[in-house]
């Protein structure tokens, strides 16, 4: 019951002080309390069963007035219930609650855009286009309904600062945003920044400073550019040489990534604004199998974060002298989606992260924080960027797809060409669901991002 307290800052411990000691010695958690029988937890802990179940009511009670709390006493969305039926039934968003990305393909994707009131996570690899959306984001929230919200937002940066120049390309390219009077255009002045360079000044400013600053500057959007960046510094560095201080380590980092989760959860509910995070990946392994005779060992399965991997192989059959020289050694298997166990992470991951799900994929990835960032988030957008063979020249949009061309001054921005197709892809979503296998093609202009025509796929298969 260590946690309790974490989760329910004011719940009154008095009336339980003669039964908490004996929960804690039987290392019964939150969890445990909520979710095992009253007579098995007070088998466990030697305590009164009907004494546990008025503890367990007591939680269950604080749980609800607290989520209670943060809505305001009021169901979430416009008050009628409306908007509460269209996200169960995953029917899209209204036109107050959602921020726009400026294209109607990426929009249908997530079921009307951004959602307001919950956490959103684009992922993907270096140069991927996560900054290029969360620039737009910026913008369109400035922009009124149905595009936006009519206010400001603010950007949160962990690595580099706010690229400005390519913040006022967007806002004087886009035909949306440059068509528009000058009383009703975006500007940069709306959009507040900060940066961050490490764990602690990152907690305090979330904590004390963010929530004075939406309430003065009216934000609709919290931006935080890159989520992961400074948890490397803090944690990976000796990782390798000590197996023991590396799990103390990635402990820590899960209660960390679980607080922040939380926090920017409450922020989101409590000032009904959307927070939008980028997120970084990690490159997925595969993992080589012991030979059936011998015996599995843990390293053989793979199953705890940060170092699960998701393709399996085997190893090719020995050969002799003899039959090596009659036959050549049989190629291996092609790597396999995921362990046979389906309650391992290994085989669990590929639901969840972005990569691997439809079949099997060039280059998988991982997203950065593991599954304990994860559970945080509403939604999860994948940003899959794939080496597209090019024959000499670079890629170019012609309207309806990619080109290959010789000039070199058909690049734009230098982000859509050298031979890259990208995929917008939503992994999961509190209010649109799993979108399509093969995502939504895009490519990033000088006017932002744009669905490219004809680029939705419904199958990986013409990936490989």
């Amino acid at each position: 019951m260590t946690n309790l307290l974490t989760l329910l800052p004011d719940f009154d411990l008095q009336p339980y002080t003669h039964i908490l000691p004996s929960l804690e010695k039987a290392l019964i958690s939150t969890v445990d309390l909520l979710t095992l029988d009253a007579l098995d937890v007070a088998k466990r802990a030697q305590v009164p069963p009907g004494e546990v179940k008025k503890l367990a009511a007591a939680v269950l009670d604080g749980i609800h007035a607290s989520t209670t709390s943060l809505n305001g006493g009021e169901p979430s969305g416009n008050g009628d219930g409306e908007t509460a039926k269209q996200q169960r039934n995953g029917s899209g968003l209204s036109r107050n609650e959602a921020i726009s990305t400026l294209d109607d393909a990426l929009d249908a994707a997530l079921c009307g855009g951004i959602a307001v009131g919950k956490v959103t996570e684009f992922v993907g690899e270096s140069a991927a286009g996560k900054t290029q959306f969360l620039l737009t984001l910026l913008l369109s929230v400035q922009l009124s309904p149905p595009h936006g919200l009519n206010k400001s937002a603010l950007y949160i940066s962990t690595e580099a600062p706010l690229p400005t120049p390519r913040l006022a390309q967007i806002l004087q390219t886009h035909p949306t945003l440059s068509s528009l009077t000058p009383q009703d255009r975006p500007t940069m002045a709306r959009v507040q920044s900060a940066h961050i360079h490490d764990l602690e000044a990152q907690d305090h400013i979330l904590r004390y400073q963010v929530p004075v600053v939406l309430q003065r500057h009216d934000i609709g959007l919290l931006v935080i550019d890159s989520i992961a960046a400074n948890y490397r510094p803090e944690f990976d560095r000796g990782r390798a040489a000590n197996r023991s201080s590396a799990a103390e380590s990635f402990v820590t980092r899960s209660n960390q990534v679980t607080a922040l989760g939380a926090l920017l959860r409450e922020i989101a509910e409590r000032y009904g604004i959307a927070v939008v995070v980028a997120n970084q990946v990690a490159d997925r392994f595969a993992t080589v199998m012991e030979p059936a005779s011998q015996p599995q060992t843990q390293k053989s399965w793979p199953t705890s974060p940060p170092y699960s991997l998701a393709a399996l192989t085997t190893l090719p059959p020995t050969t002799t002298p003899d039959s090596a020289s009659t036959a050549p050694p049989a190629p291996p298997p092609p790597p396999a989606l995921s362990t046979p166990d389906p309650l391992a992470l290994d085989h669990q991951q590929r639901f969840f992260t972005g990569w691997g799900d439809a079949g099997p994929t060039k280059n998988p990835k991982t997203p950065s924080l593991g599954l304990a960032w994860t559970n945080q988030l509403a939604a999860r957008i994948a940003l899959v960027k794939e080496e597209e063979p090019v024959c000499g020249g670079v890629l170019s949009y012609s309207g309806g797809g990619f080109s290959a061309a010789a000039a070199a001054g058909e690049e734009e921005m230098g982000e859509i060409s050298g031979g890259w197709r990208r995929r917008f892809r939503v992994v999961f979503g509190g209010w649109c669901g799993e979108g399509s296998t093969g995502g939504t093609g895009f490519e990033i202009w000088s006017g932002g991002v744009r669905a490219i025509a004809g680029e939705q796929r419904k199958s990986s298969e013409d990936l490989n």
